[in-house]
């Protein structure tokens, strides 16, 4: 038997992922306050963005258990199709456009939640190597997504100087774009944008629309609308759905939808990638890349999932009651953005136009900073570049004033380590 030692065989794992991060940081925030809090201390964990009652406990949907009761077994457990149920894509798109003529220039595949409707976006519409356009405030994981996929990240600055949505920035970044790599895919997550909770108003809409218009013949320029949480502004959110045929006569306009904040139903990973096109071959040939994708991701989604959605969403007595539960849950969370919007004006905290949607993030000079005083008084945030997110979506509304007290303190913190 031969004695001499061996080197340890070659590890397989590629270069570029082998220093990859093992958790999540939002998860990881979470997972120390909840720990914090099972040892007896009193934490308030505003990082999680999954919208909880005012006893802490997860706020769910009684119509979407039933629903989901309702399915026959032997139905669930069969393959869906590759891009999903038919009924199912046409109930998702009419559940964004209604049955007017928008309705009839959609074409959708199904989606493992909203983060497949992204992936999909970016691997369809943009090459390996380029990048994808989005505010430099945004949902983290935009950047895993792209980098996981051989694509990148390049952002706009969201705010100008008045703390409007800075359309001017969009429009250099775009023209940037167009020519160094000759497309752009935009990512623009509104309304009641993660991680801000900011939500375009009527001059903002139309203003991007024109600088879309204006752009739209130097280059192919897709624009994908993550709508995750659209149902939770106040009640003229949904307007923006009538900017898009204007959009769609110009560029690319693409909608993430999904079932997890809709319907609270965060575990079934039911969504859909909706494309709005014209022409029909271009239409037809979406449509094909998208089946494709689905086969070479995940051949097929939560089949049990997707078919309760669609009774919810076709059924009328079954669609009210969801509407109703869900008219419950908007009303508990606008109750919260109340009380935040009159406590934060007690301490002149400053954030963008905040009027719904599950988070709001507040400026401070320096975020980790910011945080780490915070999580010494016991209140947990996710810091970002300048500012920390706020989970309004899971602070009871008896702790707001907690909340905002911390959040003062935070950002003074902040400020006076910036001053030293």
């Amino acid at each position: 038997m031969d004695s001499t030692t061996t080197a340890h065989p070659p590890f397989a794992l590629i270069e570029s992922v082998r220093n990859r991060p093992g958790d999540d940081p939002i998860f990881s925030l979470n997972a120390e306050a909840s720990a914090r809090a099972a040892a007896g201390e009193s934490i308030l964990n505003a990082t999680l963005g999954a919208l909880m009652d005012d006893t802490g406990q997860l706020c769910v949907m009684p119509s979407v258990a039933e629903a989901i009761t309702r399915v026959p077994i032997q139905r669930a457990a069969a393959y869906a199709p590759i891009l999903g149920p038919p009924a199912y894509l046409k109930a998702v798109i009419a559940d964004v456009f209604g049955d007017g003529p928008l309705a009839a220039q959609a074409t959708a595949a199904a989606t493992a939640g909203g983060t497949g409707a992204i992936l999909h976006a970016i691997t369809t519409f943009l090459d390996a190597g380029q990048a994808l356009l989005t505010s430099d405030y945004f949902w983290a994981p935009y950047r895993i997504i792209a980098s996981h996929t051989r694509r990148a990240v390049e952002t706009f600055r969201m705010f100008d100087a008045e703390g409007r949505f800075d359309l001017r920035a969009f429009e250099e970044a775009l023209l940037g774009q167009i020519a160094r790599q000759g497309r752009v895919l935009a990512v623009l997550n509104v309304p009641c944008h993660n991680p801000t909770g900011y939500t375009l108003d009527e001059s903002e809409w139309n203003e991007l629309e024109r600088v879309l218009a204006r752009h739209a013949g130097r280059a192919p320029i897709a624009v994908l609308f993550d709508i995750a949480y659209a149902k939770f502004g106040h009640e003229e959110t949904g307007a923006w759905v009538r900017h898009l045929a204007a959009l769609a006569e110009h560029v690319q306009v693409l909608v993430a939808w999904s079932a997890s904040k809709a319907f609270a139903q965060y575990g079934a990973r039911v969504g859909a990638l909706i494309a709005l096109q014209r022409d029909d071959e271009e239409r037809t040939r979406i449509r094909n890349a998208l089946s494709f994708a689905c086969r070479g991701t995940w051949s097929n989604c939560n089949h049990l999932g997707m078919l309760a959605v669609t009774d919810l969403l076709t059924v009328p007595e079954h669609r009210a009651a969801s509407e109703r539960e869900r008219a419950a849950l908007v009303e508990l969370l606008a109750q919260r953005v109340e009380a935040f919007n009159a406590e934060a004006a007690r301490y002149d905290l400053h954030y963008p136009r905040y009027e719904g949607g599950f988070f709001v993030a507040v400026f401070t000079p320096d975020a980790p900073a910011t945080a780490a005083h915070m999580r010494e008084l016991g209140v947990y945030v996710v810091p970002l570049g300048g500012a920390v997110r706020v989970a309004l979506c899971s602070t009871p509304v008896a702790e707001i004033p907690r909340l905002v007290q911390a959040l003062a303190a935070g950002v003074a913190a902040a400020g006076a380590g910036a001053e030293a």
